[in-house]
């Protein structure tokens, strides 16, 4: 299953342990999204069980993550350096450029973030 939800109040801790009792046995978690959607507990305790068999995370709650959290050391699990997406310069500048021109002349940029919706 890969995660690319937005965080909002609704998918918070949504990579739970209820979530992941009704993925298939053996299932793999991949998490681009955000690292608030996942609780840490629930997918070692998943792995442990062998419901879940492995994990991609490239967003955590903590990042970086303690010298001491438990995944650094669990094979079973991947990190990665929250690089999922890469910005594109090509595409961006001119999004960059053009919000810039918007702004100072106080009109409504592109891209913004709804925050009645959360994302």
């Amino acid at each position: 299953m890969i995660c690319v939800l937005p965080l909002t109040d609704a998918t918070r801790g949504i990579l739970n342990k209820d979530l992941f009792a009704r993925m298939p046995e053996g299932a793999a978690l991949i998490n681009i999204g955000r690292g608030e959607h996942l609780v840490d507990h629930d997918l070692t305790q998943a792995l442990n069980d062998g419901h879940l068999s492995s994990a991609v995370l490239d967003v955590l709650s903590e990042e970086p993550p303690a010298d001491d959290h438990p995944f650094w050391q669990d094979e079973r699990i991947l990190l990665t350096p929250h690089v999922a997406a890469m910005t594109q310069p090509d595409s961006a500048f001119p999004v960059l450029l053009d919000n810039l021109r918007r702004y100072q002349l106080g009109e409504p940029m592109v891209g913004r973030v709804d925050l009645q919706r959360g994302y």
